[in-house]
């Protein structure tokens, strides 16, 4: 029986790795093959209309990677996404919070002028800035926050001139006002706030893994275009 026991925790114990494993893998090679796409002129076209599925695949590996998915688990990414959705529908329509801009058709499908992919968007932002900040072991939800916030602030720098070149969305008066960084750094710090004080496990190495994953291709794509 004791035997029998140890085998079925070794077996858990595989199969948990696997799964972090697979996702690692799938995340880092996904990256390069949209890289890779966005990168040749002829196969962009193509894969811009694959960055909504790309972005659900994002999601899906998050959810599938993550241990112990309890009732707070389930919560943090419905308010995430709700929030999410509902802040860009507010800034769109009105250009009080980020600044004047409208979505391009990148992103997909749209409510209220916004693409329903945003609210995904934010989840994996959240998600794998969450997770990434919970590994520095620092206790304070405040601080973490804060630290996540300001990440996804100057992640945020990268991704604007991308956005800008793929047709994400765009600036009515062509530049990136500040308001929208400041506006970001509330936002992200608030979210991370509620990501931190939601009692689930927030140790995932597949979070991590897409957290750096989209550094580098944000980078990439800044420095090669």
């Amino acid at each position: 029986m004791i035997t029998k026991t140890v085998a079925q925790r070794k077996t858990l114990q595989t199969e948990k790795v696997n799964k972090k494993d697979v996702s690692i893998i799938i995340i880092g090679l996904s990256h390069l093959l949209i890289l890779i796409g966005l990168l040749t002129p002829s196969l962009t076209p193509l894969f811009l209309r694959l960055i909504p599925l790309f972005l659900l695949l994002m999601l899906s590996l998050l959810i599938y990677s993550h241990r112990d998915k309890n009732k707070d688990f389930k919560l943090c990414l419905l308010v995430t996404f709700l929030a999410g959705f509902l802040i860009e529908v507010i800034a769109v329509n009105t250009g009080f919070i980020f600044g004047s801009f409208q979505f391009g058709d990148t992103l997909g499908f749209r409510l209220a002028g916004v693409p329903v992919m945003t609210g995904v968007l934010w989840v994996i932002l959240i998600y794998s800035t969450g997770i990434t900040t919970a590994y520095l072991k620092i206790q304070n939800h405040a601080i973490r926050s804060l630290i996540g916030a300001f990440a996804l602030v100057l992640m945020d720098i990268l991704i604007e001139p991308v956005a800008l070149r793929y047709d994400y969305w765009n600036w009515t008066d062509l530049s990136v006002p500040f308001q929208n960084y400041v506006a970001w750094f509330v936002f992200t710090f608030c979210m991370l706030l509620f990501f931190f004080a939601r009692k689930f496990r927030k140790q995932n190495r597949a979070g991590l893994a897409l957290f750096i994953s989209q550094v580098i291709f944000f980078m990439v794509l800044n420095w090669w275009s």
